[in-house]
């Protein structure tokens, strides 16, 4: 079991240039799933290659078990690499792939045949290891670069974006194949780096969020560390309840008209609406953003929550949901709406969207979050 910990560390290319990483405090347990997440340039990989000793440390500390490794070699790091590309030797069969590290290390070869079988047994690549990496498909590619990192019984296992050289079938299935693995070889940490804020979801314990661009500056690379349905339900800013969620939430402005511990009250394009948050620190008549994800509008004209009249101005059909394009007019921007598959709305009806007060979220002018005042899941 190991315990990786990033204290204030900082990474900067050369004098002059803006930093990388900036301010890194990042916990992950002993045997936890972290994910880092973002969009591209935040620094994820370079957090992931500092674990891996590919990339030196500006300032700050990393600690791998409760051992400083900033200046340690990456062989005495007891880590394991798995890259977005396969790397495997093409006139080397299956079992020398997954072997050939442990060879180089002069391990006994009785040691390295029952390690290399048990990592296949794991991966199921039994049957393929007298193949050459030629007769295989992407995706048992893939699993024997994974079964190369198992073989060598790392403290911490770290994938640098793993599935994004595969098709969209392959992808789900090496996921589900990875989640696997972390279940069968628990005592393992394991930091997966991606963009795909799906995989982050569905195959975190925890998840880091990075800024991007001069928000990493301002405040520091990590926008938010925590559970998927964490950074799901409580999103500590715009930037990450805007990353996290698919289509991504909307987002409108509007008026703070009276706040309360419980709730606030604002005024979005003339009507007021409850929201479940504590706005106190906030002057009333402040500007602010109100915050609601597509899967949380209902299209009624009764029931609960504010009511919202718009116009329908797109549909998409996918086949499972359709996505509904609305209009409520200046200065409101087009707002997403989730709905049912056989939803019959057609553009240019007029509707009614209704509001719930306990799925609104609110944002001061900083993008920063008001603490909601529901109780949700974690």
């Amino acid at each position: 079991m190991t315990r990786i910990d990033f204290r204030q560390v900082r990474k900067r290319y050369a004098p002059g240039l803006p930093l990388t990483i900036n301010d890194a405090d990042i916990e992950i347990g002993s045997g936890e799933f972290c994910v880092f997440v973002g969009p591209s340039g935040c620094g994820k990989s370079t957090l992931l290659r500092m674990v891996a000793g590919l990339e030196d440390i500006s300032s700050g500390d990393l600690l791998i078990g409760g051992q400083r490794v900033n200046d340690l070699p990456p062989a005495k790091r007891g880590v394991a690499m798995v890259f977005q590309s396969y790397a495997l030797y093409p006139h080397m069969t299956v079992a020398e792939n997954m072997a050939f590290g442990l060879r180089t290390l002069g391990a006994d070869k009785a040691a390295i045949d029952r390690k290399v079988k048990a990592a296949a047994e794991i991966l199921q690549l039994t049957p393929l290891l007298e193949r050459l990496p030629r007769a295989l498909s992407g995706g048992q590619r893939q699993r024997v670069a994974i079964g190369r990192a198992i073989v060598k019984e790392p403290r911490v296992f770290l994938f640098d974006e793993p599935l994004s050289n595969l098709d969209a079938a392959l992808r789900v299935q090496t996921r589900l194949e990875i989640a696997k693995l972390h279940k069968d070889l628990g005592s393992a940490s394991m930091i997966y780096v991606t963009h795909d804020q799906v995989e982050a979801m569905t195959l975190a314990d925890k998840i880091v969020l990075l800024h991007a661009g001069p928000l990493i500056e301002q405040r520091g690379s990590v926008a938010q560390v925590g559970s998927p349905m964490m950074l799901y339900h409580r999103p500590a800013s715009r930037f990450v309840a805007e990353f996290i969620g698919s289509p991504k939430m909307n987002v409108l402005p509007a008026r703070l008209v009276h706040a309360e511990a419980g709730h606030a009250e604002v005024e979005l394009a003339g009507q007021r609406m409850r929201v479940a948050a504590d706005a106190r620190h906030l002057e009333r008549g402040a500007e602010v953003q109100l915050g609601v994800r597509p899967e949380h509008v209902v299209v009624a004209d009764q029931g609960e929550g504010a009511a919202l009249p718009v116009s329908l101005l797109h549909v998409e059909r996918l086949g499972d949901a359709s996505l509904l394009y609305v209009n409520a007019g200046a200065p409101l921007p087009t707002m997403t709406v989730r709905c049912e598959g056989a939803a019959t709305q057609a553009p240019g009806q007029r509707m009614t969207l209704r509001l719930r007060p306990d799925q609104l979220h609110l944002f001061d002018t900083q993008g920063l979050a008001c603490r909601r005042t529901v109780e949700l899941p974690a």
